[in-house]
Order: structure tokens, then sequence, then C-alpha cells
């Protein structure tokens, strides 16, 4: 199995680098890896401790940010390092001030060894998922700590099936697992792997905290003005499709569309699907720095959000949300509007999220698959105060599991 495991890796290696001739995000997995241990030497001080965090992609980030951010400021004097997997991740954080930011080189066992010899870690936390052979075979081999935070587990898995030998060794070099639900931990248990508690998921924390303080986004206001909005985050072509149906038949509602790709194209084919009164940030925030327009001129009933990292403040202007990727391999995140005390509509594919089937059962949400099925549930939604309320009752109620996961690793 190792040697398929091994192979299997190669082949995606060069499955990407093909794809990089004309994928932009191949691209930059690819080109981004190019320099990676020379970017490492030139901003690591290797004779020194470091906390690795790893984050597939970007909503892993702010899952375990909080994770991240407390450690900090509990030890203001240790070094963090952040690895993605993912561009969409690393392309938006790199930045990031509390830590040093690279991707996470291809899972070899000859990368394994010179990225830890490079980084120097003295515990690793990865949130969720990936779980990478050499890496955490590397970090077992050393004795240094790893912990899994906000994982989660389901039996279609391959570490609960019989032929998963392999992969449920690669779970053995993990120090402790820290889990969302019950069914995760059971699991767990269930091929002996016995050192893991149910903390909850970290993501509760995150979006309680930004609901607490959310970043006033003036432009946003003027917008809206008095009118209530629909806020729909992280959409794709078939979101929109349905969607599109709405403004005709509620002409004193807004509409604030931020979608999951920002490239040119996709951009294009939402104004093309909503032709009449829709405007993009971009254009409606130059218009009024040159002083062009006024909001009331512009008469707009939609707005697209062309750029990347607003749609978490945004949820704060809205009365209700529609939630994108319902219609693909599944639904984005739900928690971020709720915790403002948004209802919220999404597509069939929610099955692998426990927030959306919870937020349901407190019909705090809805799950549609037609266009007319979406106009019933925003109808429902748009009075609903007690659907608002049982939404933000919910993410203030999960809560915690921070404090948790800190007060274990740091014994």
């Amino acid at each position: 199995m190792l040697l398929l495991y091994t192979i299997g890796i190669q082949i995606y290696s060069i499955i990407i680098r093909i794809f990089s001739h004309f994928n932009a995000k191949a691209k930059l997995f690819i080109h981004g890896r190019k320099s990676v241990y020379q970017q490492i030497a030139g901003r690591i001080d290797n004779s020194q401790k470091h906390i690795w965090f790893h984050f597939a992609s970007l909503g892993e980030f702010e899952q375990g940010r909080t994770v991240l951010e407390k450690l900090k400021e509990k030890y203001p004097t240790k070094k963090i390092v952040i690895t993605f997997f993912s561009p969409s991740g690393y392309e938006i954080r790199k930045n990031y001030a509390l830590a040093d930011v690279f991707y996470l080189p291809i899972d070899t066992r000859g990368n394994a060894k010179k990225f830890l010899d490079a980084i120097n870690p003295e515990m690793a936390i990865f949130t969720k998922y990936e779980f990478w052979h050499f890496y955490f075979k590397e970090l077992h081999r050393r004795g240094i700590p790893l912990y899994v935070i906000s994982g989660i587990f389901r039996p279609g898995q391959a570490f609960f099936k019989w032929y998963g030998g392999f992969y449920r060794k690669i779970l053995s070099a993990v120090t402790y697992f820290f889990v969302q639900n019950k069914e995760s931990e059971d699991l767990l248990k269930l091929i002996g792997i016995n050192n893991v508690t149910i903390s909850g998921d970290t993501r509760f924390d995150r979006v309680f905290e930004n609901a607490q303080t959310p970043k006033k986004l003036d432009l946003i206001e003027a917008f809206i003005g008095d009118s209530p909005t629909l806020i729909c985050g992280s959409t794709w072509p078939e979101d929109e499709k349905l969607l599109s149906v709405l403004p005709e038949s509620y002409p004193h509602w807004k509409f604030i569309i931020a979608p999951h790709e920002i490239h040119a194209s996709h951009i294009e084919s939402i104004e093309k699907q909503f032709p009449v009164g829709s405007v993009r940030f971009s254009v409606l925030s130059a218009q009024l720095n040159i002083g062009q327009s006024k909001i009331s001129d512009l008469q707009s009933q939609i707005l697209i959000i062309d750029n990347i990292g607003m749609l978490s403040a945004l949820y704060q202007y809205g009365k209700v949300a529609y939630i994108g990727g319902g219609f693909g391999a599944g639904i984005h995140n739900t928690l971020e509007a709720a915790a403002f005390g948004l209802p919220v509509i999404f597509g069939p594919k929610y099955d692998k999220f426990q927030e959306a089937k919870d937020l349901i059962a407190l019909e705090a949400a809805k799950s549609i698959s037609t266009a007319d099925e979406l106009i019933i549930a925003f109808d429902d939604f748009k009075e609903n105060t007690n659907a608002a309320k049982a939404a933000q009752q919910y993410v203030a109620g999960k809560k915690g599991a921070t404090d948790q996961i800190i007060s274990m690793i740091t014994k």
C-alpha cells in the first residue's frame, strides 16, 4: 500500500504540473513550491523551536485560527509557521502577521525530513483533515507532538474499511485527536484509537468572535440603506441561476452576491443573469471615489462582490443568507451567517456538514433544490424572527472548543 500511496502522490504531482499550463490555481500550486526551501531558509531560524500549523485551505485556516491566536497570546515569544496545501489559502493569507507562511511541499520521505529540519517544530497542529503519511511518520519518529483539532470522521472513510490498515497506521502517529462529535470519537475508538476527546468545532469560536466585533463597511451600509438584504455567500453558477428569480419578485430587497470564484468570466456570467440593477463592488467604489455618482443615483438592487475577504463582515448587514456550494461538492460556511442571526438557505448537498443538519432541525435553515423551493424558503425566512434567534443561539451555545484544546496541549 505504501508503494501505491507513493505512486499516487507522484501521479498527482504530474497531473497538477500538466494542468498548470492552462489553469491558474494549478500554476500557483506548482510555482509556489518551486522555491519553498529557499523562502524558509531566508525567513526561519531553525536553531529556534517553532509551532507548526498546517491548513488545507482558507476554510481550515479560519477554523483553526482561534487556536493559533490564543497560543500566540499566551506565548507571545513563540515562533509560528503556517503551511497551506491549497493556493486559495496561501495566496490570501501569505502575509498573515502572526506567522511565517509557506506552501507545504508534496508528501515524500525526503520532503518530510528536509522540511522538519528547516522549521524545527516543537509541535504540529493540523485542522480538521489532511493526513500525510511521510510527514506524520517523521513527526512520530522524532517524538514531536502532533495534534488534530476540529477533526471529523465518517464511516465511509478508508480508515474504517477492511482494507484501511495503511491509513489507520497514519492515524496512529497522532498524539491526540480533538474531534467535533461523538460519531467521530466512536469511530476512532472502534479501530483502537483512544487518545481522543470531543472538544467541538473551533469554527464556532471564530464566527462568534467575528460577530462580536465585525469590520464596519461604509460603502455596504450606504448601498443597502434601509432595505432588507439577502447576502449570498460563496455562490457557484448553479446557485446564481436559482437566485436570479428573486430580485424581480422582491423589488424592495437588496441582494449582495459574493461568489466563490471572482475571475472575470464568472463575474460577467453573474451580470448576465442579473442584467437589471446590478453593479460590481469595484465599479461602485471607483465611481464614488472620483465623485461621478452617489449611491442614491445608481438605484442598484444587486451588488456583486468582486474581491476576496469581505464575506465574513457582510453578513452583519443581512436579514437572510444563501450559502453556495450545495449543488457541487458541498455547502460552504453557514456558521458565519448564523452567528449574526441570519437564517440560512442552501442547496441539497449538505449531508457532510453537521451544523447544517443542526440548523435545519432548529428550523433556522432550509435546503432547496429548485427555484420554487427557494422562493418558499425565502418567503418563510424574510420575516421569521424565531429562525434568526435560533441561528444565533445555536452558535453561541457551541463555542468553547478553543479553550479546551489550548488547556490540554499546553499542559
